[in-house]
C-alpha cells in the first residue's frame, strides 16, 4: 500500500502553523491596519497618495519580488539584519516571526482599504460632532467610528485572515521549508505534488478550499442580511 494512502503518515502541522499564522497577521493587522487607515481616509497631508501607493504595492507586485527584499533585509549578511541580530537577538530569516511580519506586508491591503473605505462611507459630521464635543482622535475612532462600520472591519479581517491562508511566494522566500516552523500547508502543498505524493497534497487543499470557502461565503451572507435590515 502506498505510504501517501495512509491516514497516519498525514502531517497536520503545516495545516495548524498555517491558520496560526493567519490568526497573528491578522491580529497584528487589526492593531495597526486600524489607525492607518483611520489616518489615510481623514489626513489632507501631501504624502497620503505616497503611503497609500506604499501599502498598495503588494497587489501588483510578484510575491517574489516582495520576499526577496525582505530576505535581504532581514538576513544578518546585511546592515538591517544584522542590527537587529546584535541589539534585539532576533534572527527574522527562516523563522515564525519572519514569516508574521511578511505576511503582514503582504496582507495590508486587504486590512487597510476595507477598513479605509468603511471610514469614507460614514457620514462627515459623525466625525465633526465628535470633534465639537471635544473627543480625542482616540475617544472618536474607538467608541463613535468603529461601531458603526462593523462589516468593513470584519471583510478587513477575513480577507486578511483567508489571504494569509494562501500566501506561497512570500513565506517561501522569508521562511524556507523548515518542518514544524516555516512549513505551512501551502508549501507542504508543493511538496507533495513534487513528491508525486498527490492524495495528501488534495487533502491540504482540501482542508485550504472548505475553510477559505465557508469564511467567505459566510461573511458575504451575514453582510447581505445586515444590508436588508438597514
Amino acid at each position: 500500500m502506498n505510504a501517501d494512502s495512509l491516514g497516519s503518515v498525514f502531517d497536520w502541522e503545516p495545516l495548524w502553523l498555517t491558520f496560526k499564522l493567519a490568526l497573528v497577521t491578522t491580529s497584528v493587522l487589526l492593531v495597526i491596519g486600524v489607525p492607518l487607515a483611520y489616518w489615510i481616509a481623514y489626513t489632507r497631508t501631501r504624502i497620503k497618495p505616497v503611503i497609500e501607493t506604499l501599502i498598495s504595492m503588494p497587489l501588483v507586485l510578484p510575491p517574489s519580488v516582495l520576499g526577496f527584499y525582505l530576505l535581504l533585509a532581514f538576513s544578518p549578511r546585511y546592515a538591517f539584519g544584522q542590527w537587529l541580530q546584535d541589539w534585539f537577538h532576533l534572527q527574522l530569516v527562516f523563522s515564525f516571526s519572519g514569516l508574521v511580519i511578511g505576511s503582514v506586508i503582504f496582507s495590508m491591503p486587504f486590512m487597510v482599504q476595507s477598513v479605509q473605505s468603511g471610514f469614507q462611507s460614514l457620514p462627515v459630521n459623525l466625525l465633526e460632532a465628535s470633534r465639537t464635543l471635544g473627543k480625542s482622535d482616540w475617544h472618536t475612532l474607538f467608541r463613535v467610528l468603529l461601531p458603526n462600520m462593523r462589516p468593513a472591519l470584519l471583510t478587513g479581517a477575513v480577507l486578511s485572515f483567508a489571504h494569509s491562508i494562501g500566501e506561497f511566494g512570500v513565506v517561501m522566500m522569508i521562511g524556507g521549508n523548515i518542518p514544524g516552523v516555516t512549513r505551512v500547508a501551502s508549501l507542504a502543498i508543493f511538496d507533495e505534488v513534487e513528491s508525486s505524493h498527490y492524495a495528501a497534497a488534495n487533502r491540504y487543499a482540501a482542508v485550504l478550499f472548505v475553510v477559505s470557502f465557508t469564511i467567505l461565503f459566510a461573511v458575504y451572507l451575514l453582510n447581505r442580511r445586515r444590508g436588508r435590515a438597514v
